[in-house]
């Protein structure tokens, strides 16, 4: 498809060509010739002002048309002209900013600010009798560091307790870009406590409430999910070039949502947007120091847990390649800044976790390193996989394993939508991996047929848009309506928006859209999920807020806690 500017050139050469063909016929009327001899010299200055009379008009025209295509002409082309000196400078003085706004976007950051002498702090998992803390500090004469905490008392208790030493480094290197990671055990659940590092950092956290329980005196678990973010996007010269617009709409809602943590889907860097500068570790190592030293990211952190799954502009973009290069060092910093304090690997040494917190379980999936070439086989194909034999074996086991007594709920995460209604680049979501879809699905409908009463919910990012999806089961199947599986994907945290329209439903596909908000350049969800306070089903709710307002939201019920499938069950579902 031709470009606008192609277009706009296009029709200003047929301007210019119909003005020259325009041009000779508008002044081609022919005067009676008159002989000097035969004509007196008042006659001679009479006929000479009415002919500039009667050309002065259409001369006008012809000039004021021409110079309207000429200017046009110069500021499509950024090609001088010695007619139109104004024009000329107006269009060199435009084009000369506009590669000054280039330069800034491309090159400012990365080499203005790589953030070398980064120091900070940040809180990783937290679980009901530990938490992970992650710090930073390349500066040698703050070694070594110690890292105290005391608990502040239960939710319902402000009684202090006395400091105690959660560990101490006596040597930082850049094999870990200078950080260091701090486990501290023996907690109690739903407590507040205080962590101090010796280089003047501190911060807050909650421990998770026990296992299949909410945390005294709270109605409901809360937690936050987004993805994709890019510093300085949308645009500003002004803004600092660290910025992250969309924590500030974050940051706006983190004291009345009161969540526990926030799950990250993944693109926390975009290492080749707008300009890939290199292949090596420290450029990716480069990335996640400047979100981490952005002006803006204290104020989304310091109170609130991150979890961190991995996608592809952490790699590359639509990464389907395995552990070939560039994966090795794109996954060096995910590992030392992420990794290192996200929940318990699902399997010994995997990059997929899993985790309990009060009345729901997650399944973190990587859907990156062990994939198939997602072009290579149809999306049907028996042998395409996303996720791996072996995550594919954990999650089914996930799935199938009964929860703990007072978990209603089941969250599957995933960095790439889940349906196939998005149509645009779908090979590289679930939509090019179907066969493998349809087998995880059906495990999610089995989930339905026992006594559990567990729901399952999906969250995903990626798309820079926000949909909600259904998947209900097969009509006349063995699984009840109640074992419809709810999608919630919702993206960028801060990031452009798509301006075209890339998801709908097609006929024949049971993918049922529920809601389609494209638009707006930071969005986040907040699920809050209520174990049902005493009755048998628990409910979902999802509040999606878009640039800083709350807009949309929806209640998902888990299916009822009775064995069996079809229209018995159904008819309690509800």
């Amino acid at each position: 498809m031709a470009s606008p500017q192609a277009i706009i050139i296009v029709l200003s050469s047929l301007l210019l060509r119909l003005s020259a063909s325009i041009g000779p016929s508008l002044s081609s009327e022919k005067t009676p010739y008159l002989s000097p001899d035969r004509v007196s010299s008042k006659e001679v200055e009479k006929s000479k002002g009415s002919a500039e009379h009667a050309k002065s008009p259409l001369q006008e025209e012809k000039v004021a048309g021409t110079d309207n295509i000429q200017r046009a002409w110069i500021f499509v082309s950024g090609l001088p002209s010695p007619s139109a000196p104004f024009w000329t400078t107006t269009t060199v003085a435009v084009n000369a900013l506009l590669l000054l706004f280039t330069i800034d976007v491309v090159y400012r950051a990365p080499y203005a600010y790589p953030s070398n002498d980064l120091s900070f702090a940040r809180i990783g998992y937290v679980s009901d009798t530990g938490a992970s803390i992650l710090v930073r500090e390349p500066d040698v004469t703050q070694l070594p560091l110690y890292v105290s905490y005391r608990g502040i008392g239960s939710l319902q208790d402000s009684v202090s307790d006395s400091w105690k030493s959660a560990g101490t480094v006596y040597l930082l290197s850049n094999e870990t870009d200078y950080t260091c990671t701090f486990r501290i055990p023996d907690l109690h659940p739903s407590t507040r406590y205080q962590y101090a590092v010796s280089n003047n950092f501190t911060g807050y956290f909650t421990t998770a409430p026990s296992t299949g329980r909410l945390a005294p005196g709270s109605d409901a678990l809360t937690f936050l999910t987004s993805s994709c973010i890019k510093p300085r996007i949308p645009y500003n010269p002004l803004h600092h070039p660290l910025s992250v617009p969309g924590f500030k709409q974050l940051a706006k809602w983190i004291p009345s949502l009161q969540a526990s943590f926030m799950l990250f889907l993944g693109d926390f860097i975009y290492v080749d947007v707008p300009r890939r500068l290199g292949y090596d570790s420290e450029t990716y190592r480069r990335e996640y120091r400047q979100v981490y030293a952005s002006p803006d990211w204290p104020s989304v952190s310091t109170n609130l847990p991150w979890l961190h799954v991995l996608d592809d502009h952490e790699i590359a973009n639509d990464w389907d390649s395995n552990t070939s290069a560039p994966y090795p060092a794109a996954v060096d910093p995910w590992h030392i800044y992420h990794t290192s304090i996200n929940p318990p690997p699902a399997d010994p040494g995997a990059s997929y976790f899993t985790f309990t917190h009060g009345p729901a379980s997650f399944f973190l999936m990587d859907t990156r390193r062990y994939r198939s070439p997602s072009l290579l086989l149809p999306p049907e194909h028996p042998n395409k996989t996303m996720l791996g034999t072996q995550q594919l074996s954990s999650l089914l086991k996930f799935l199938s394993t009964s929860p703990p007594e007072g978990v209603k709920w089941k969250f599957i995460i995933t960095s790439i939508p889940f349906t196939r209604n998005w149509r645009f680049g779908s090979s590289d979501t679930w939509g090019g991996y179907l066969h493998e879809r349809q087998i995880i699905l059906e495990h999610m409908w089995d989930v339905a047929l026992s006594t559990s009463g567990t729901g399952i919910v999906i969250l995903s990012g990626d798309r820079h848009e926000f949909a909600a999806t259904a998947f209900p089961p097969p009509k006349d199947g063995k699984w009840p309506i109640s074992a419809t599986v709810h999608e919630f994907s919702t993206s960028p945290l801060s990031m452009f928006y798509l301006p075209v329209r890339t998801y709908w439903e097609k006929e024949g596909e049971d993918e049922v859209c529920i809601k389609y908000l494209p638009d707006g350049n930071s969005k986040f969800g907040a699920v809050e999920v209520d174990r049902g306070r005493g009755g048998e089903q628990g409910l979902v709710r999802f509040r999606l807020f878009v640039d800083g307002e709350e807009v949309w939201s929806y209640v998902v019920t888990s299916p009822p806690a009775v064995g069996g499938g079809g229209r018995g069950k159904d008819a309690i579902w509800g």
